[in-house]
């Protein structure tokens, strides 16, 4: 459809309101954070189910590329097997606009939103995800390698935030809890 074509060209931002949505698998937002090990820039991207604040794919490397953020996203939809005409939010970066990205969204019938031009706070939810995980996880460690902090980024994530981190934004529950309460 045209309109689709013009929609994806301009990259609008569908989630301007910046409601949260009623149940899982609805919008997830995505993003790329840098971390550094022992002068070496580690990337880890990761995608959060915007209802639930839960991670639902990550991965680390040591070079930022679209082959990063695409195999974040497979995790997540291996994981979870969303329905079509889930939304995801992202940046405008090049690792999210590039035809091999958008080709894995079609494929999927996910919708993709983008921020506005220079307004993170578009993708609040991620910006403080990336903001807690370094106050709690990376400021007080000294990494001696990429596999350590990627053993670390595994515990923290998956047992630590998702399963036992409370979150003031969804009744003070951890991300499993508030999706097994709102089943």
């Amino acid at each position: 459809a045209p309109g689709m074509r013009r929609f994806l060209a301009s990259g609008e931002n569908l989630r301007s309101d910046g409601a949260v949505p009623e149940a899982k698998n609805k919008v997830w937002v995505a993003d790329v954070t840098y971390l550094k090990v022992k002068k070496q820039w580690h990337y880890l991207s990761a995608v959060m189910d915007l209802h639930s604040r839960r991670i639902v794919g990550w991965s680390l490397d040591t070079k930022r590329t679209t082959e990063v953020t695409k195999r974040t996203l497979a995790t997540a939809i291996k994981k979870r097997k969303p329905e079509k005409g889930l939304m995801l939010h992202t940046d405008r970066g090049v690792e999210y606009r590039g035809a091999e990205y958008q080709k894995d969204l079609k494929r999927h019938g996910i919708l993709h939103s983008l921020s506005r031009p220079g307004k993170c706070t578009d993708n609040a939810h991620m910006e403080s995800f990336f903001h807690t995980l370094k106050a709690e996880l990376i400021r007080c460690t000294n990494f001696q390698s990429g596999e350590e902090l990627k053993y670390a980024l595994g515990r923290y994530i998956n047992d630590f935030y998702n399963r036992t981190r409370l979150h003031s934004g969804i009744g003070y529950c951890s991300p499993m809890e508030y999706e097994r309460i709102a089943a």
